[in-house]
């Protein structure tokens, strides 16, 4: 049975959400911290107990975005089944956080709001960068394998999802496009997994 939480966690719990909902609806310059302190039902002083500043609650609230999203692909490499059929589970699970709208609603936020303000940027890339995403990890697992071809897993990791995004998530985020069927999602992640292993896979392998 999981520690019930304290009110101290509940209320951080409580301004995080707030911030997801606000920043959603207002993006990041029109938020205030008085609106999210209104929203999470706290004072403005328990949210700055929380949070020295909007950046920090911001910055926070993209990695927990994050950390949720990479913790629901459950891509860990698994030796004795066929390369194709694992990297179509990865990359529907990865399809299906893409499409999500909360999580493209956030994203426009997060771009929009790292554009104005390059510091804000390097440190998200940088907090980012402290860990390896799951999909890194795969590659990495099946390159020890000898199933793939020598190669760089950051970079390989980096093609395979640009394969996806280029379809299923710059459009939307950036052009407002819709989110894509599910018979055009199919497509791509077959289109990306045989790009990828027709370029990485080792003989035999596939």
């Amino acid at each position: 049975m999981s520690k019930p939480l304290t009110l101290t966690e509940r209320k951080r719990i409580a301004i995080l959400d707030a911030a997801v909902a606000e920043f959603r609806l207002h993006g990041f310059d029109a938020t205030s911290m008085d609106q999210i302190a209104l929203r999470a039902e706290v004072s403005k002083r328990t949210v700055y107990n929380h949070f020295s500043s909007k950046d920090e609650l911001f910055a926070t609230m993209l990695m927990q975005l994050w950390n949720t999203s990479a913790s629901t692909l459950d891509i860990a490499y698994q030796p004795n089944m066929p390369l194709v059929e694992q990297l179509t589970k990865i990359a529907a699970q990865k399809m299906s956080m893409l499409s999500d709208g909360n999580f493209l609603d956030l994203a426009r936020v997060a771009i929009a709001a790292t554009i104005h303000s390059p510091e804000r940027a390097q440190e998200m890339i940088a907090r980012l960068g402290e860990r390896e995403e799951n999909i890194t990890l795969w590659i990495r697992s099946a390159l020890a394998d000898g199933k793939l071809k020598p190669l760089d897993p950051l970079f390989a990791s980096s093609q395979l999802q640009g394969l996806l995004k280029a379809s299923a998530f710059w459009p939307q985020v950036a052009m407002g496009q819709p989110v894509i069927s599910a018979e055009k999602q199919r497509q791509i992640i077959d289109g990306a997994v045989h790009m990828f292993l027709a370029c990485y896979g080792a003989d035999g392998a596939v």
